[in-house]
């Protein structure tokens, strides 16, 4: 279950990096936290794979993993998304 302890820790990171931008503040620190957690719950979830390949758990693999590809990369990709949109907007301004 440590990929979702990461994954709540990424998600508030993330609101962090955004509300920081909004009010002007310094939003890197959140941002780096923002992508960092994403980059853990994706190594954890992938430990918990192999931790289930390793007992030969093909019910839990068969189950889950289908619907695990979808939802890490969807997810993964938002959060990278989200976590530059501040770097995005700060350059569209400056022009």
């Amino acid at each position: 279950m440590l990929f979702m302890i990461f994954g709540v820790i990424a998600i508030v990171a993330t609101f962090i990096n955004l509300y920081m931008y909004k009010v002007g503040k310094d939003y890197k620190i959140a941002m780096a936290m923002g992508l960092s957690f994403t980059a853990l719950t994706l190594c954890a979830e992938y430990s918990l794979v192999s931790v289930w390949v390793e007992v030969e758990d093909w019910a839990a693999l068969m189950d889950v993993v289908p619907g695990m590809k979808r939802a890490l990369w969807f997810l993964t990709i938002v959060s990278i998304l989200l976590n530059i949109a501040p770097i995005l907007l700060e350059r569209k301004g400056k022009k």
